[in-house]
């Protein structure tokens, strides 16, 4: 794991979301895919992002932390041969690849790359 990607979090309503992060909590806009169930709000100048995903395009969505490792292919395997039970198999996002799986407690974690 090199560095946490981004953080999500589900929502039942992305107009309301989007309008308490931007106008309560100060954060500003980084990327509104709302067509698609999602935005994302900026911490100050830090990379990671907090991703809003609505729950009426992500019904399973839960509070979710991901880590950017070089390869999701690899480390999907590398982390199956340990034990990890994934949610399903690497699959193909706008900037890489990506992998959920949840650690022994049912948080939620993934791993993604940028290889696209």
């Amino acid at each position: 794991m090199k560095t946490y990607d981004n953080f999500f979090l589900p929502v039942n309503n992305l107009v309301q979301a989007k309008d308490y992060y931007q106008n309560i909590l100060g954060l500003s806009l980084k990327f509104d895919f709302s067509e698609k169930g999602m935005a994302a709000v900026q911490v100050g100048d830090e990379e990671p992002a907090i991703i809003l995903k609505d729950i009426h395009h992500f019904p399973d969505a839960k509070p979710a932390i991901w880590f950017e490792v070089d390869c999701v292919e690899d480390n999907y395997q590398f982390l199956k041969e340990k034990g990890v039970t994934f949610l399903g198999e690497p699959y193909k996002i706008g900037t890489g690849h990506a992998a959920e799986f949840e650690d022994m407690f049912g948080n939620r974690l993934g791993i993604t790359d940028y290889l696209l």
